[in-house]
């Protein structure tokens, strides 16, 4: 069995040590990240804690909240462990994809509309920034796993499962996280055409999302997918 030349043994080695050093580099990033979305999710109940004007149970049922919840949790797993199972990837593939429907959906439709995140630097972490990063770490550190897109078609349970929930507990408590989820204005006509917009357009994200996580495995691993 012929074998290779000292050079080629050391480039592989510097290869080898790059690569560990750029994995020790995104765990620290994740930590970082993680520990910022988690301060950001916190502040609001801390500080008005005790006040009769807000209410943890809405907190809880913003979409943004919840996704940023996710987020955190998938950043600091990937901090400390970063699994590579089929079920964790899926389930940070669906994260990412949530994030995502938060900032496209808070840039087109919410940026000027009040959704309880009025200090400034909350609202840019919870709605652009996290986003960003964690559409980031899905390219730049993806999946060994490949996601098929029906797989990554069934990430779209939770937010119907959301939006659901939205329209039957809102007229229970009078209160609706946002004005497209809210009956009381435009109808119930109107909503079912919103719905009709919504659908498509998170399946198409859910395709993107899964379709750039391809893009990055490919370039990262250099894997035909």
């Amino acid at each position: 069995m012929p074998r290779l030349p000292v050079c080629e043994y050391r480039r592989m080695d510097a290869a080898v040590v790059t690569d560990l050093r750029g994995q020790r580099i995104v765990r620290v990033l994740r930590a970082v990240f993680a520990v910022y979305g988690l301060i950001a999710l916190l502040w609001i109940p801390l500080r008005s804690a005790g006040s009769d004007d807000f209410s943890l149970a809405n907190y809880l049922s913003y979409f943004t909240i919840e996704s940023n919840i996710l987020a955190v949790v998938v950043l600091l797993v990937g901090a400390i462990r970063d699994p590579q199972s089929r079920s964790w990837q899926l389930f940070r593939g669906a994260t990412t994809l949530y994030m995502v429907i938060t900032g496209i959906v808070y840039a087109v439709l919410l940026a000027n509309i009040d959704v309880m995140l009025q200090d400034a630097w909350i609202n840019t972490a919870l709605h652009r920034l996290l986003p960003l990063v964690v559409l980031l770490d899905w390219v730049v550190a993806p999946s060994r796993v490949r996601i098929s897109e029906a797989q990554s078609l069934s990430w779209l349970v939770f937010p119907a499962v959301y939006g659901a929930y939205s329209l039957i507990r809102g007229p229970i408590v009078d209160w609706y996280p946002y004005p497209f989820l809210d009956p009381r204005q435009q109808g119930y006509l109107q909503l079912a055409v919103t719905a009709v917009v919504f659908l498509p357009a998170m399946a198409l994200m859910a395709l993107a999302v899964n379709a750039v996580g391809r893009l990055g495995a490919r370039r990262r691993y250099d894997e035909d997918r």
